[in-house]
């Protein structure tokens, strides 16, 4: 039995028993990325030395009975855009190839106060734009499903690094899907939380009002626990909200009878792939045959969410971003001739094509003369597309759908139109802009052997709704490991 093919929480439970310590199993997650990630690319930074060391300090608190949380010495994989103390941190940009953070991300802290064992940085679309994780400085990240597809991004080093079992876990960040598509595409399930469960303190910042930091794992079991450890409320974080309840793993149930469960029609039209679908309405079908109740229902203002969301998030990031100059931290350009000059060469030289894309549009839209026509607008379009998901969540429990409109694409196929890719965040972009919790779970392969996902989405502050149709829905499936992974076994 390979260790890694273990999902985090059966791995937890055996090395509570003492059945493989919490060194063994960072072993086994070294040993599976010396296997394969000259093939995939998932990380950016492996510390193999510090992940030993860690197992061995953790297996000690094991042992003496101060840590038994369910995580304990299970290895995990952390975003390239979350601080952790004197590891390198880089958002996948060359404008931060140099920064090691002085504190750690509270969610990591969460995290490394159960136990966890940190084997890495995984890799990312640069400063988390971009929907493939080819907008990496450090280089692509490939599907391990087929090494030739884009595993999806943001978040796709975390979620081909679970895929590929070079970690039990990961945690990626979702600000227009970024966790659920790159889920969907490398056959793995992942929750963007509520908008203010998770702290966002020490997450480097794309779209303030957008980000949220959120679990990828093998199963939906995984990412209730992984929610439930890493969620809380923090000072430190004006944006954090202190919920009643951190209780998810409660709704680990295998049960939907009476649920009512909305399928937006506006989803299921133009530019789904005919695969995608199917798999999609299957899965709504089988929910149907344990006694949900599904019915179709119009979702308005769909279509602006796009241009509602870019609007949004570039502004935020054009503001985000001015703090990289090349002055207090990260690369500053060698030859220059006086400050004005040091600022424009540095971030010419820091920062890639698509983050300069978006940091211009921002600009652009908050400049004067056009905040009132652009970003304003769009501010308004958000307040009513929530306003939208408020009606719908009077009737219905839980709205299901795609997650992606399409399986993994080729690599290179996405990048040479911007607009294409941008589209591909059609089902999921809504969500942030709500600040709505979500779930991608798989529901199948297409004719390719391409994962496709399932997409939950449910009202603010009820993950447990999207958990229990998730978890039962998962219960009527066998789980999918990525077969290339498992043939080099």
């Amino acid at each position: 039995m390979n260790i890694m093919s273990l999902t985090a929480v059966e791995l937890g439970k055996k090395i509570k028993a003492g059945e493989i310590t919490a060194l063994e199993a960072a072993d086994a997650a070294i040993h599976q990325i010396e296997k394969l990630e000259d093939t995939y690319h998932c990380y950016v930074t492996v510390d193999k030395e510090g992940a030993r060391k860690r197992a061995a300090e953790v297996q000690k608190q094991i042992d003496d009975g101060t840590l038994n949380s369910p995580l304990a010495g299970v290895p995990v994989a952390i975003k390239d855009n979350m601080c952790t103390k004197g590891m390198l941190t880089t958002c996948s940009s060359k404008i931060l190839g140099n920064f090691y953070p002085t504190y750690t991300s509270e969610a990591v802290l969460n995290l490394e106060k159960a136990g966890a064992v940190i084997i890495g940085k995984a890799n990312m679309d640069e400063f988390a734009m971009g929907s493939t994780t080819e907008t990496s400085a450090y280089g692509v990240t490939r599907n391990p499903w087929n090494k030739d597809h884009v595993p999806g991004g943001s978040s796709g080093g975390s979620c081909a690094a679970v895929a590929a079992w070079e970690c039990s876990y990961a945690l990626g960040s979702d600000t227009g899907g970024s966790i659920r598509q790159p889920s969907s595409f490398c056959g793995v399930v992942g929750i963007k939380p509520t908008y203010g469960t998770v702290s966002r303190y020490g997450l480097i910042a794309y779209g303030s009002s957008l980000d949220q930091i959120g679990p990828v794992a093998k199963d939906v079991t995984d990412c209730a626990t992984i929610l439930e450890t890493i969620a809380s409320y923090d000072e430190k974080d004006s944006t954090s909200v202190k919920r009643d309840s951190y209780d998810f793993t409660s709704a680990l149930v295998d049960d939907v009878k009476g649920m009512k469960i909305g399928i937006p029609s506006s989803y299921f039209g133009e530019g789904l792939d005919p695969e995608v679908k199917d798999a999609v309405l299957a899965a709504a079908k089988t929910l149907e045959e344990k006694g949900a109740i599904v019915e179709e229902f119009e979702l308005g203002l769909v279509d602006y969410a796009i241009p509602a969301y870019y609007v949004i998030a570039s502004a935020e990031a054009s503001s985000n971003l001015a703090r990289f100059d090349g002055v207090k931290y990260g690369y500053r350009t060698q030859d220059y001739n006086g400050l004005h000059n040091m600022y424009k060469k540095s971030r010419s030289e820091g920062f890639g094509a698509e983050v300069k894309r978006r940091i211009m549009l921002g600009s652009f839209v908050l400049s004067s003369g056009y905040y009132d026509a652009y970003y304003l607008k769009a501010l308004r379009t958000k307040a009513l597309i929530k306003k939208e998901f408020d009606k719908a969540f009077e009737k219905y429990d839980v709205i299901l759908g795609p997650a992606a409109p399409t399986t993994a694409p080729e690599l290179g196929k996405s990048l040479t139109d911007p607009i294409k890719m941008y589209l591909g965040d059609i089902y999921t972009i809504s969500v942030n802009l709500a600040g709505l919790p979500g779930i991608s779970v798989p529901c199948g392969v297409d004719s390719k052997g391409l994962p496709i996902g399932l997409q939950l989405i449910g009202d603010c502050f009820r993950e447990n709704k999207i958990i229990r149709a998730a978890y039962a829905y998962e219960q009527t499936q066998k789980r999918r490991d990525c077969p290339t992974v498992q043939a080099t076994e």
